[in-house]
């Protein structure tokens, strides 16, 4: 986890990025912004409002770390922080350079260096890199000698930058680690913030292997189990759940246990296996153990469905124990389901 509470911005330059295939250019500044106390906390608080520190990543570079132009930069500051000045504009420059999807805005680039951040109980220090694209009208009204006069100014939102980037000062072999935000995580134009501006990929915690075992399990169900077995949707929808209440009742995840927990049967289990191999990279084995991270339980139990839907009418909820459903077609051709309960509430 990560903590700002304590964090103090000791410095910040602002730039100005356009869009490169729109030619817009980019604006570098040589000289840091002076905060005072109320800035300094408002700043702060919208730097750090996106960062939640749950999924960690790291740089990377095919031909080797220091390839890698953000990490190189960041690595001069870190190393010799009079130098950030220059660093940070060469920071601009690469974003510019790959800011040339039509649909990536202008907007400010703020490089910041922070101290006092708190990440897995480590006291470091920290560089962000945030953009701001997104622009707000705002109203201000003036109330004098009984009249009222309105002007208005285009600015950005005190709330969070649309996309945020923190570096801390630690593990520098492994390419730092580092946490990420884009608010158009689902956008095709997404990318180039975490893959072509920064290059970073997941560290493998806790965080990272849950996320990824759960949407192997949710693809496995609803995929290849589905075929392999000829499952019902009545199936599908028992594991899924059974799925997830592993996940929210166990606080260490056993890949093995897992599988005998959830599906029991050896045929499943093996074809379970078989589907992690071909999925997945050497992170997860039979063998796979790690402590189960709530967060992102919490994030991937949206996408685990158990439910049928039946044309428009009804959904059936499964929540456990598919033999007290049946499916059948009556001598008129029309699918149902039989239901068996005790009680109804």
């Amino acid at each position: 986890m990560v903590h700002f509470e304590d964090c103090s911005i000791r410095t910040l330059f602002v730039h100005r990025i356009g869009n490169a295939s729109q030619d817009e250019g980019f604006i570098t500044t040589d000289q840091p912004v002076t905060l005072d106390d109320e800035l300094h906390g408002i700043l702060r608080n919208y730097f750090c409002s996106a960062l939640t520190g749950d999924e960690v990543y790291h740089f990377y570079n095919d031909i080797g770390l220091e390839q890698n132009e953000v990490y190189h930069e960041v690595k001069k500051i870190f190393e010799d922080p009079d130098t950030m000045v220059y660093q940070s504009a060469n920071i601009a420059a690469h974003l510019y350079r790959h800011s040339t999807h039509p649909r990536i805005k202008a907007g400010e680039l703020y490089i910041v260096w922070f101290d006092g951040v708190v990440i897995e109980d480590e006291v470091t220090e920290a560089i962000g890199i945030f953009k701001s694209e997104s622009k707000e009208t705002f109203l201000n009204i003036d109330l004098r000698d009984k009249s009222a006069t309105i002007q208005h100014r285009e600015g950005i939102p005190a709330l969070r930058p649309d996309k945020a980037c923190m570096i801390f000062n630690t593990e520098p072999e492994q390419g730092y680690k580092v946490c990420i935000y884009d608010h158009l995580n689902r956008s095709n134009e997404a990318g180039f913030w975490k893959d072509d501006f920064l290059c970073v990929q997941p560290s493998g915690n806790d965080y990272y292997m849950t996320n990824q075992v759960m949407n192997i399990a949710r693809q496995f169900v609803t995929g290849a189990f589905a075929e392999e077995f000829e499952a019902t949707k009545a199936d599908q929808a028992d594991f899924l759940h059974r799925s997830v209440e592993y996940f929210k009742h166990h606080d260490t995840y056993d890949n093995q246990n897992f599988a005998d927990v959830v599906f029991g049967d050896t045929e499943i289990k093996d074809s379970f296996f078989r589907f992690q191999e071909d999925y997945s990279s050497p992170d997860i084995s039979e063998d796979t153990t790690f402590s189960i991270s709530l967060p992102a339980v919490k994030k991937q139990s949206r996408f685990f469905k158990s439910v049928i839907k039946l044309d428009k009418n009804f959904h059936i909820y499964i929540h456990g124990n598919n033999e007290m459903i049946e499916q059948g077609v009556d001598e008129h051709g029309r699918k149902f389901y039989k239901i068996y309960y005790e009680q109804e509430s």
